[in-house]
């Protein structure tokens, strides 16, 4: 039998609950390109990979870009949920620091800063990317 430690445990776990969700987002950005495009780009004789590669794929990231971006954010903060799996994290590190001062406000404060503080950069670099991303769509 495999022994599956915390971590793998978590990672695995993460993995398989937002890939699920972030594949139906790139499946749903990528069917949402108008059918016009397609039969534009293989009336000119495009192949396949090629249209992909240079009509689909450029529309669909930036559709796709913003909930992509938001389950990585989600995913960043459940991983205060792999405390359970017996994971030593940035909560449950804060949980027995508190635990041995008693300091449990401060210590919790400060670690909702530092999540506040990776989401934020996060969200201003998702947005970074949506302005560019939306260039060519700007008159």
């Amino acid at each position: 039998m495999i022994a599956i430690t915390g971590v793998t445990a978590a990672v695995l776990g993460l993995t398989l609950h937002f890939s699920a969700y972030m594949a139906e987002s790139i499946r749903a950005a990528i069917v949402g390109i108008d059918r016009s495009q397609t039969e534009a780009a293989l009336s000119i004789g495009m192949i396949q990979s090629q249209l992909m590669r240079r009509i689909i794929l450029p529309q669909a990231t930036r559709v796709a870009t913003p909930t992509l971006m938001n389950y990585f954010i989600d995913m960043i903060k459940a991983t205060s949920l792999a405390f359970t799996l017996g994971v030593t994290e940035l909560m449950g590190a804060t949980q027995k620091e508190a635990a041995g001062s008693f300091l449990y406000l401060e210590a919790f404060l400060l670690v909702a800063l530092i999540y506040w503080a990776i989401v934020e950069v996060l969200s201003w670099g998702q947005r970074r990317l949506e302005i560019y991303l939306n260039k060519a769509y700007q008159r």
